[in-house]
């Protein structure tokens, strides 16, 4: 790394010497040439000391936990396995961290003995840190000074490289939907069908009345307009939909170009997380796609932790999208009956608003998410039947929810 190699004591040293070479026959005095060389000699010993027979040989660095929700704290542990020829002096370390991560990644760095007695050296450095922003962050690498015994030297060493330390979005736990019907909170009952022997279970077919939304092809059905389901197997399960419009024009142009930027966005982030997160722990089956239909992620079974936590990850990176339209999604709904949907968005206006209507008698539970719209389009929304809150980066989710799908106000449509 490029830095003045001398302390203070060794520049001083250095003018010193240069300072004696000048004097020395202006004043008649020889004595000070060989004074200025034994300074300037010393410092270049020192400085050979350092630089030569000195190498790092590998370093490993580990998080606990490998991966961080926003608000958490994580362990960053690195393992510095180094060989040095002479004994040195105890210096200092740092950690690059970059925005997003928070932390004090700076101690001493300890003293080596000479390896020709010793052999290699493993050092071990430990410190915590709190991910504040979401997406993936890469911490490192570790920058080591370290000075010769008479300190007129210094070393600036970069060991390693940086490792990724990925960072979810904020996970509430929200309340249980105990006000919906049904032991596990809806009940929608399914049944699918094949259409006959030997039928491909992935050929999508129009949906019919009774059919699980978990089954539906939500790109088949963006492409033709109605919705499709896959073919399927008797079966029965509640429902949920989560629809989230990552629409840039909803947000601001931080949200397009990188994750953990826009705090209106995150917090939308943060809602659809946390709410597929409760519905999936309620037993339901949970679609989360975008306002064309297009899944953001594989559909959730109920109780299904594992698909939920790859959910969580893969939302790490997720930013917004140039084109879509809250107008595309009333056509997708058209002709079904639904458990809850969830619609997660940013500023709407009246006509917004109005184009979301038809979804409403399509859900037992129709909740929408806004961020900073008018009063005039959220009365349309609440007119139509929808329960609607401002998401507001400072707002806390979990007393967002009880309110905004609890007793209250709860109405059931049919389709």
């Amino acid at each position: 790394m490029t830095r003045w190699p001398l302390t203070p004591r060794g520049t001083g040293a250095v003018l010193l010497g240069l300072a004696s070479f000048v004097l020395a026959p202006i004043v008649g005095v020889p004595a000070l040439v060989f004074f200025g060389v034994l300074l300037v000699a010393v410092v270049g010993l020192s400085f050979a000391s350092l630089w030569l027979g000195h190498r790092a040989d590998g370093v490993h660095r580990s998080f606990a936990p490998d991966v961080a929700a926003v608000g958490g704290e994580v362990d960053v542990r690195v393992r510095v396995d180094s060989r040095s020829m002479l004994p040195t002096v105890v210096g200092t370390w740092h950690d690059r961290l970059p925005r997003g991560v928070e932390g004090e990644p700076t101690g001493v760095y300890p003293a080596l003995r000479s390896g020709l007695a010793a052999g290699s050296h493993r050092v071990d450095i430990a410190y915590r840190v709190h991910a504040r922003r979401r997406g993936v962050r890469p911490i490192g690498p570790l920058v080591v000074e370290t000075t010769d015994p008479f300190g007129l030297t210094r070393r600036l060493q970069q060991l390693g490289g940086s490792v990724p330390l990925t960072v979810t979005p904020a996970f509430i736990p929200l309340e249980v939907l105990d006000d919906l019907p049904g032991a596990a909170g809806g009940t929608m009952q399914s049944t699918t069908d094949r259409l006959g022997q030997g039928a491909d279970n992935l050929i999508p077919r129009a949906y019919a009345p009774g059919d699980s939304m978990r089954r539906i092809h939500w790109r088949a059905s963006a492409h033709r307009g109605e919705l499709m389901v896959r073919q399927e197997e008797r079966e029965s399960n509640p429902e949920a939909v989560i629809v989230f419009d990552r629409t840039a024009a909803r947000w601001t142009s931080e949200a397009l170009r990188s994750p953990g930027e826009d705090p209106g966005f995150e917090a939308a982030v943060s809602t659809v997380v946390s709410a597929a997160a409760r519905f999936v722990r309620e037993g339901y089956s949970v679609a989360v796609i975008d306002v064309d239909g297009a899944e953001l992620v594989p559909g959730l079974e109920g109780g299904d932790t594992t698909a939920l936590e790859a959910m969580t990850t893969a939302f790490a990176t997720l930013t917004a999208r140039r084109d879509g339209s809250l107008r595309d999604l009333a056509p997708l709904f058209a002709g079904s009956t639904l458990g809850p949907v969830v619609v997660v968005t940013g500023e709407v206006d009246v006509t917004d608003a109005a184009s979301l209507a038809p979804v409403v008698t399509h859900s037992s539970m129709p909740v929408l998410f806004v961020e900073g719209s008018g009063d005039a389009a959220l009365r349309t929304a609440r007119e139509a039947g929808w329960r609607v809150h401002r998401l507001e980066p400072e707002d806390e989710l979990d007393s967002l929810w009880p309110g905004g799908v609890g007793t209250e106000g709860m109405r059931a449509h049919a389709g």
